[in-house]
Formats: C-alpha cells, sequence, structure tokens
C-alpha cells in the first residue's frame, strides 16, 4: 500500500535516443530512415502481392501476410520516432504514450512469436509430410492459429502493461533508451521492483528462452528441414536471443540494450520479407506480375 501513497508527478519521460553523438546521429538517421522505408514498403508490397495474386494460396502464405502485416506495423511504432528524435536533443514522450508505445508493442511481438512458431510448423509439414500438406493445413485451422496468435499477443501485452500501469513516478524521468519498454520503467519507479522485475523475467524472458528452444530442436531434429530453413533459422536467432537476452534477468538497464533491441525491432522486419518470400521464386514472379498489371 505504500506507493498509493507517493506522488506520480511525471507525465512526461525523456528519451536519450541511441548516442548524443550530434555527427553520429545524422548518419543514424539516414540509415534508419532508409531501412524504415524499406522494411515499411517491402512488407507491404508482399501483403498486397499475396492478397491479391491467385498462384500464391498455399497456406504457407497465407501466414506470410500476417507476418509481413505484423512486421510492417511493429516497426512502425517506435522507428519513425526514433529516426525523428535523432533530430533533437530533447527527446521527450508522455506517460500515456509511453505506455501505449509499451503495450502495442509486446502485443505486436507477441504476436509475432506466435506466428512464426507457426509458419515453423507450417514449414516442417510441408517438407518433411508433403503428401498429407494440404489435409493438415486446412482453411479452417489456418484462420484458428491467426487468431490464436492474435490472442495470445493481446494476453501477452495486457501482462506486461498490468506490470506497470500502477507503478507510481515521481523522478527522475529520464530513459536511456530509444523507445520505453519495461526493464527502464520499473528502474524509475519510486518503489521497490526487484520481485516485479522477476516476474517479468519469468513472464517475457522464459517465454522467449523457451519458444526458442523449441524452435531449435525443431530444426536440429529435421535435417532436412535445417538445410532447407537455414536463413529461416538465422532470423529466429537474431530475434530470440536478443529477447532473452533483454528480458531474462533482473531489472537492470545497460548500454548494449539499445543495440539488441534494434535487432528484434527493426533489422528482423527488415530481414523477414527478404528470407521468407523475396528469395521465393512464386512471390517473386507474382510481385512481377503484379508490378506489371498495376504500372500498365
Amino acid at each position: 500500500m505504500d506507493h498509493l501513497m507517493l506522488p506520480n508527478s511525471v507525465t512526461e519521460f525523456i528519451l536519450l535516443g541511441l548516442t548524443q553523438n550530434p555527427h553520429l546521429q545524422k548518419i543514424l538517421f539516414i540509415v534508419f530512415l532508409c531501412i524504415f522505408l524499406f522494411t515499411v514498403l517491402t512488407n507491404l508490397l508482399i501483403v498486397i502481392t499475396i492478397s491479391f495474386s491467385p498462384t500464391l494460396s498455399a497456406p504457407m502464405y497465407f501466414f506470410l501476410t500476417y507476418l509481413s502485416f505484423i512486421d510492417a506495423s511493429y516497426t512502425s511504432i517506435t522507428t519513425p520516432e526514433m529516426i525523428i528524435d535523432l533530430l533533437y536533443q530533447r527527446r521527450t514522450i508522455s506517460l500515456g504514450s509511453c505506455l501505449t508505445q509499451l503495450f502495442v508493442g509486446h502485443f505486436l511481438g507477441g504476436s509475432e512469436i506466435i506466428l512464426l512458431i507457426v509458419i515453423a510448423y507450417v514449414r516442417y509439414v510441408a517438407i518433411c509430410k508433403p503428401m498429407y500438406y494440404t489435409i493438415i493445413m486446412r482453411q479452417g485451422l489456418c484462420h484458428l492459429l491467426v487468431v490464436v496468435a492474435w490472442i495470445g499477443g493481446i494476453l501477452h501485452a495486457t501482462v506486461q502493461i498490468l506490470f506497470v500501469i500502477n507503478l507510481p513516478f515521481c523522478g527522475p524521468n529520464t530513459i536511456d533508451h530509444f523507445m520505453c519498454d519495461l526493464f527502464p520503467l520499473l528502474k524509475l519507479a519510486c518503489r521497490d521492483t526487484y520481485i516485479l522485475g522477476m516476474v517479468v523475467a519469468a513472464n517475457s524472458g522464459a517465454m522467449c528462452l523457451l519458444i526458442f528452444s523449441m524452435l531449435l530442436i525443431c530444426n536440429i531434429g529435421q535435417h532436412k528441414a535445417l538445410s532447407t530453413c537455414g536463413s529461416h533459422f538465422t532470423v529466429v536467432v537474431l530475434f530470440f536471443v536478443p529477447c532473452i537476452f533483454t528480458y531474462m534477468r533482473p531489472v537492470a538497464t545497460y548500454p548494449v540494450d539499445k543495440l539488441l533491441t534494434v535487432f528484434f525491432v527493426i533489422l528482423t522486419p527488415m530481414l523477414n520479407p527478404i528470407i521468407y518470400t523475396v528469395r521465393n521464386t512464386e512471390v517473386k514472379n507474382a510481385m512481377r506480375s503484379f508490378l506489371k498489371t498495376r504500372v500498365a
């Protein structure tokens, strides 16, 4: 009950961003602006191409549509603000916007984690059980798995926001990061958050470790799938390893956290369309056909 007596005087937070070096900020502005535009445009092109192409009706493409939509949305939650903040020395975000960014980010991140599991399973069925592929991956099951991914993301984000929504913030209000996340907020709270941090580690970190272990065993256990899906496994590693390091520990923040966050918030959404679709001949042909039709 002691936290109820503390005034919540903080209405906004100051984000220190990726770096305080003005010259490096200008370089990073150009780099991340290009990455962001490429990520959003590529993922949206994939969504539109698969949605309107009659040749891309297999279950795998159905799930890749949602993966691209999530990636385009996920990178749009934090990257534009980070890019703009690189142009300014003082970067602020309101408490409400900070909590909203936290909720939406974990909602999309949680949904993507579940979807990656689904895609790994679909690839396994397509490669190792091709005769039963269409029988197992029925349309009803595909829609159900997508619903499960969305619900799982909502539940995960709700749990995360409940950790911080009632915490008192009375100063300081400086976050050494380019986005709002759990541990930076727990560190600024005007109460002891050690136990709460352990719960967060059990919820987010342990979940990432468990799912990563499942995907690791799945890929290593199926040599045929591993040889075919090595690039897919690389993306999984880039997404989950930084996630595990970031969340599976007591409340603490480190300078390397920002670099690790860049991997699973900015780089992975950029790599996913390249790994899963752009390298696929059927998708490339469908894209060319779609673009020719629209240009003509």
